[in-house]
């Protein structure tokens, strides 16, 4: 072990001394080992940064939540186009006979857009409001937060009182600096009472619970004001949230029976309605990112092609210079797979050096573009590690010939040259 801490150490200062000893072929030497690591490591922080962003923003739909629907999602909606569009829409019907039948589920909502409306609050107006009517789970399967106010209580919701949740931005160009919650709003020929302002949307890349446009009212009062109708020409969407310890496959087989029963489908008739849940996107995005990160691979590899021909140049040039040495080793008895490890080493430390320039560059580059970009860019641990291991493996592949024909020296001949 001694032996070889000290080859670790003299081949860390050798690789120094080379650097330091032609500095211009060094920098040009190393740039290759440089732009690769900043290619490879910099496409894929930015799809890793990218994917956990939507991802994260996909979570907030629920991986225990199955959405019932009449298109499926992991299909191109054109190529059945005319197939799916004649099913039914799923209807406050269909929620209701789910509520019924099915026991593996822990909450159930119905939603359906009603168009966009004009809110006005006293000279203030807001056109283009999308109005959405939900059930009472609303609430709890996409888990709204509230900046001010709170939901319906069930007595509210079941009378259908004229109260309604706003998003931030209307909020915002309704009211300016007033609180909202207790104040009225017209909307559809009423007087609504705001209940509360349902939270800013976050710099998520895919908003998919943004209701920074939009206002919610219970189903029962938009039934009350003639709203909605069973067949609603917008459609709806019911989303049914797994029991506790009830898995996604038994509550998806519950409702097939339900809804089949429901629907009065026979059993030679297939489904008219999709069962869709968030695996079916998530794994549609492993193919997108993983296309994304061959490319940045791609681009990387040509790169560090041209770095490893450079290091081996530097680390052939070495051998040269130092034959005289590598012969006085031999002579006094240094093993051949000393001087093979020592060269080795070498070119591992200054591909390296080349690799951690390159991360350098790739965290300036993401603090830079987290600044003006809608969501974060970071560099991971994982990715700094896989630089790392790409530039030591690159330092392998770039030192073994030079290390070979070094370890491969006759004594007497190096040290006549």
């Amino acid at each position: 072990m001694q032996i070889i801490g000290k080859i670790f150490i003299e081949s860390i200062l050798q690789a120094f001394q080379q650097l330091t000893a032609n500095k211009t072929r060094s920098f040009l030497s190393l740039l290759g080992i440089t732009i690769g690591i900043f290619c490879i490591i910099g496409v894929q922080s930015a799809v890793d940064s990218m994917e956990d962003n939507i991802r994260g923003s996909l979570k907030k739909l629920g991986d225990d939540v199955i959405y019932v629907s009449k298109f499926p999602w992991n299909e191109d909606p054109s190529v059945n186009f005319w197939k799916y569009a004649r099913r039914p829409n799923p209807d406050y019907r269909d929620f209701e006979a789910i509520k019924k039948r099915v026991k593996t589920s822990s909450f159930t909502d119905y939603h359906t857009f009603l168009g966009r409306k004009t809110a006005k609050y006293q000279s203030n107006s807001v056109e283009g409001c999308f109005v959405v009517a939900a059930t009472f789970d609303h609430n709890q399967i996409f888990n709204l937060q509230y900046e001010k106010g709170r939901f319906y209580t069930t007595t509210e919701y079941q009378l259908a009182l004229n109260k309604v949740l706003i998003g931030h931005k209307i909020a915002e160009l309704l009211f300016g600096a007033i609180d909202p919650v207790g104040k009225k709003i017209n909307l559809m020929g009423r007087q609504m009472e705001v209940l509360g302002v349902i939270e800013e949307a976050g710099k998520d890349i895919i908003q998919v619970l943004n209701f920074d446009e939009a206002i919610l009212v219970g189903y029962p009062l938009a039934r009350k004001i003639g709203q909605v109708k069973n067949d609603n020409p917008w459609g709806g969407t019911v989303a049914v949230k797994a029991a506790e310890g009830v898995s996604v496959d038994q509550l998806k087989d519950e409702l097939t029976t339900a809804l089949r029963a429901h629907r009065k489908l026979t059993p030679k008739e297939n489904e008219n309605f999709s069962l869709n849940q968030l695996s079916i996107i998530s794994n549609a995005l492993n193919q997108v990112f993983a296309v994304f990160d061959l490319l940045g691979l791609v681009i990387g590899i040509f790169a560090i092609l041209v770095g490893c021909f450079s290091v081996a140049n530097i680390m052939f040039v070495s051998v040269k210079e130092r034959t005289g040495m590598i012969g006085i080793k031999k002579a006094l008895g240094a093993k051949r797979w000393v001087i093979l490890l020592e060269f080795l080493i070498e070119s591992i430390i200054l591909c390296i050096i080349g690799g951690i320039v390159g991360l350098v560059l790739i965290y300036l580059v993401t603090l830079a573009l987290s600044k003006v970009m809608p969501f974060a860019i970071y560099l991971s641990w994982g990715n700094i590690l896989g630089g790392l291991i790409w530039s030591a493996g690159i330092g392998v592949l770039a030192g073994l010939l030079p290390a070979l024909q070094a370890s491969k020296l006759d004594p007497v001949e190096a040290m006549r040259a």
